[in-house]
């Protein structure tokens, strides 16, 4: 039932689903991108090869030791020009050398740090300054740049299990940081344009198709995705949501109004010719027969020839009273009587069949207003087949004009593969739709729920 609008409607919500999350993964490539870049410049500063100042080649020192040994002219001046209490120039010491001494230097530092207390260092003048030490300690460089904000550190520090590292921590921080906005205008106008076409091709009516792709941008532009969902997810519940609000328009419990009315209750079914009115009625029949109420058939159709014994052989079958008169009578009287016999004989329902009329026909449908007018029925139902679609809907704004119907049954619904008129009717008139026929059998007939019937249509209720 509805198969191929669920397939329409599952094919929106893949749609969407793709694209927001192909525009998360750029999204997140990008922050990641951004975040190596400015994370560049920092590897850059403190790399220790780059920190070190350059030193003279083992060679280099070879050759100035030469030519310090073969006391050129100008060696000899720079010793006359120094200080007169410099020591004289020694032979450079060789790298391993110098590098020992270095470590003895820094060593002796370090304990004579550790030998004087915090508490116990002599006061110095406010200008003194420490001697330059001459590359700065390791705890003292310059701290690399972040690769994720506050709110993201915080976020990973509660992913228990998760790599510590690499490109998949820093997206899913990006992501949560950011509170990423999955779905915005521009990445529902192709799937919403797809989805308009295809609730047209499924006969829904234009006006419940615009309403539901209005309801749809409302509860989905500008929404974030929760932890705990997918966009999937998301799609589905506006779908339910939009699906909902016009199937379920003006709908009411029909087994507890039936129960409240008076009795007898008297319900007129109206409708063209060969959509199943008749036999609805048999249906129905049975359906109150199991709840324990007694009915009688009246057979307002006296227009059609053969409609009294059609009617008769479902009476007989089901082993109900038929009122009926001659053809060509009056319907309202023939409904009448069936009201006035349902009080004699304490029968609790009256199911009053009418001519199969075109709603084009301005003679049948002023006799329908007369029946309305006579016998003041509790509910009138009209009646049509879900296949019918679009032509369903506009047979219902008419007969809805001429005679106020209270709902709709719809016949031939297990054979609808569109349910344009499953979600049209309601909306268009006002009216619910109370019953789906679903089969030949007096059986096969149920309730219509709006619930379970987008539960259908969403893949949720197989």
């Amino acid at each position: 039932m509805f198969d191929g609008l669920k397939k329409k409607l599952n094919r929106f919500r893949n749609d969407v689903e793709e694209t927001a999350e192909e525009k998360a993964e750029a999204a997140a490539d990008e922050a990641e991108a951004d975040a190596e870049a400015e994370s560049a410049p920092a590897d850059a500063a403190v790399d220790p090869e780059a920190s070190e100042p350059a030193a003279a080649a083992p060679d280099a020192d070879t050759d100035a030791v030469g030519d310090a040994d073969a006391g050129s002219e100008a060696d000899a001046v720079d010793a006359a020009d120094a200080p007169a209490d410099a020591e004289p120039a020694t032979e450079p010491e060789s790298a391993p050398e110098r590098d020992a001494a270095t470590a003895e230097v820094e060593a002796e530092a370090a304990a004579a740090a550790t030998a004087t207390p915090a508490g116990d260092s002599t006061d110095t003048d406010a200008d003194t300054v420490d001697e330059p030490t001459g590359e700065p300690a390791a705890d003292e460089a310059e701290p690399r740049a972040s690769l994720a904000s506050d709110a993201a550190k915080a976020a990973l520090s509660e992913e228990d299990g998760d790599d510590s590292s690499g490109p998949g921590r820093l997206r899913r921080a990006a992501a949560f940081a950011t509170g990423k906005v999955v779905i915005e205008e521009e990445d529902l106008e192709d799937p919403l344009w797809e989805l308009e076409m295809a609730l047209l091709q499924s006969d829904v009516e234009m006006q419940v198709a615009e309403e539901i792709l209005e309801t749809i941008r409302e509860k989905l532009i500008g929404e974030t995705r929760k932890q705990v969902q997918s966009t999937g997810q998301l799609v589905s519940e506006a779908l339910h949501d939009a699906l909902y609000e016009v199937i379920s328009v003006g709908q009411f419990d029909f087994d507890q109004r039936i129960a409240e009315a008076d009795k007898p209750v008297t319900l007129i079914f109206t409708g063209i010719n060969g959509v199943g009115k008749t036999t609805t009625i048999a249906k129905l029949a049975r359906y109150f027969e199991k709840q324990g109420y007694s009915t009688v058939l009246a057979n307002g159709d006296t227009y059609r020839a053969g409609a009294n014994e059609q009617i008769r052989e479902h009476a007989e079958a089901l082993g109900k009273k038929l009122i009926a008169h001659e053809q060509g009578g009056d319907p309202a009287a023939v409904i009448y009587d069936g009201v006035e016999y349902a009080e004699a004989h304490d029968i609790d329902i009256v199911l009053g069949d009418t001519a199969g009329r075109l709603h084009t026909s301005n003679d049948l449908m002023a006799q329908l207003e007369k029946i309305d007018r006579v016998v003041g029925p509790d509910l009138t139902l009209f009646v049509d087949e879900a296949v019918a679609g679009q032509d369903a809907v506009e047979r219902a704004r008419q007969f809805n004009d001429a005679a106020a119907i209270d709902g709709a049954i719809l016949t031939k619904a297990d054979a609808d593969s569109n349910g344009g008129a499953a979600i049209s009717i309601a909306y268009v008139t006002g009216k619910p739709i109370l019953f789906l026929g679903v089969g030949q059998g007096y059986d096969h007939i149920e309730k219509f729920d709006p619930e379970r019937m987008v539960d259908r249509l969403l893949g949720e209720d197989e």
